[in-house]
Order: structure tokens, then C-alpha cells, then sequence
């Protein structure tokens, strides 16, 4: 997941790179709003963080040129501007959502990837060897046979998928369980889920591999040797 940061706070950019970086997110920093407008004009984002009091050029400016350009990716602002008209003109000016400093990063996470859901086409998977999922219907197949999955097993197969042949952390897995209204699990729990969905994706071609003291990821199975 591909994802631009329009930060001018040096501390709170390299926070937030680190904690996106963790949450699996591929992200590119603009220190001010001319490389900003730069970046989102030459190149493919997912989406973007976009603070309003940047350097150079505002971000309501960029934004707007952004817009005018056809740039089609969700935008979250991020700022400190608080007031309706403030809230009103960002939105106005194109933005998707928009978050108020000081903010959780749970609550931003959540949001990005609400709006990764939001403006994925409809239809569109995240298909893999033999399992079709749509996020959208909330519906997951293996060979065509529907997989019954808890609210749990759910978020975490869908993490797996978008970070597929990636690893994912515990603390991820922690951080989309308490994005979505329940707590963040022990590592234990985690364990018994990932043991559950395993063997709910057997036939699939996919498996769930342990990365000893990292995470997990998703991948496909080796074909059998003739």
C-alpha cells in the first residue's frame, strides 16, 4: 500500500513514517508542498496524507491543483485546523476525510484503510491461488466453496492479503483488531486465530508461513514435484 506523507513537523513525519511503515504501509515523505504537488502529480499513490500548513505551497492549494489535474487518490488531511469552515474547505477542495491534531494513530490507521475500501472498484479482489476475496461483499471462497469466518479471522486474512509475500506483525495484527472496536489480542490468541485460519485455507494453494520473531505472511504453496 503505497502512501504519500505531506508533513512539514520533521519529529511528527518520522513518527508517523515509522508507525505507517509497521501498519505495512509503503510510504514516501514531501517535507513541504511544492515536492508534495510534485509527487502527487508524477506519481502512483494508493492515497495521501496531506497536512494543510505546509511550506511553499498550502495544502489546500495543492489539493485543489491535484483535483484539477484528475489525481484520483483518496486524500486524508491531517491538521491542526480545527474550525467548520476550516473542516468545510478541505472537503470542499477534494479531500476524503479529515483528522484534527492531535489524533490516535489507531484512528488514523482505521480511517486510511476505510478509505482504501471505500474507493476500491467494486468487484475487485484480492484473489490468490485458489481463494477469490471480496472485500467489499465480505465474502471469501476456496475453490468456489464460501469460507465461514469470524470478524477476526476476517480482518486478519485480509491483512495477510494486502501484504501478501510480506511479513506481518504481531503488532499489526493487534492494531487492525482494536481499529475495528475490539481489543488488540494477546500473542497467544493471535496464535490460536493463525492456527484457526490455517486450516480454513487448506486446498487454497496458500499458506501461512511463521517468521520466527517477526510475524507472518501469505504465500503460495510450492508445486508439488511430479
Amino acid at each position: 500500500m503505497t502512501l504519500l506523507l505531506a508533513e512539514d513537523d520533521a519529529i511528527l513525519a518520522d513518527a508517523l513514517t515509522a508507525q505507517l511503515r509497521r501498519a505495512g504501509f509503503d510510504v514516501e515523505h514531501a517535507p513541504n508542498g511544492a515536492v508534495a504537488e510534485y509527487l502527487m502529480l508524477k506519481q502512483p499513490y494508493e492515497l495521501a496524507i496531506l497536512d494543510l500548513g505546509l511550506p511553499m505551497v498550502d495544502g489546500l492549494t495543492v489539493l485543489r491543483r491535484a483535483r484539477a489535474a484528475r489525481v484520483g487518490m483518496p486524500v486524508l488531511v491531517l491538521t491542526a485546523l480545527d474550525s467548520l469552515d476550516d473542516r468545510v474547505a478541505g472537503l470542499n477542495a477534494g479531500a476524503d476525510d479529515y483528522l484534527v491534531k492531535p489524533f490516535d494513530f489507531p484512528e488514523l490507521e482505521a480511517r486510511l484503510r476505510a478509505l482504501l475500501r471505500r474507493t476500491r472498484a467494486p468487484g475487485s479482489g484480492l484473489d490468490m491461488g485458489q481463494l477469490s476475496f471480496d472485500p467489499d461483499a465480505r465474502r471469501a471462497f476456496v475453490r468456489g466453496v464460501p469460507l465461514e469466518l469470524s470478524p477476526r479471522e476476517w480482518l486478519l486474512l485480509e491483512l495477510l492479503l494486502s501484504q501478501r509475500d510480506r511479513v506481518v506483525t504481531k503488532e499489526q495484527i493487534g492494531q487492525a483488531w482494536a481499529a475495528d472496536g475490539g481489543d488488540n489480542g494477546s500473542t497467544g490468541s493471535i496464535e490460536v486465530y493463525i492456527h484457526r485460519l490455517r486450516k480454513k485455507l487448506e486446498g487454497s494453494g496458500l499458506s501461512i508461513r511463521t517468521a520466527r520473531g517477526l510475524g507472518y505472511l501469505l504465500e503460495a504453496e510450492a508445486p508439488a514435484a511430479p
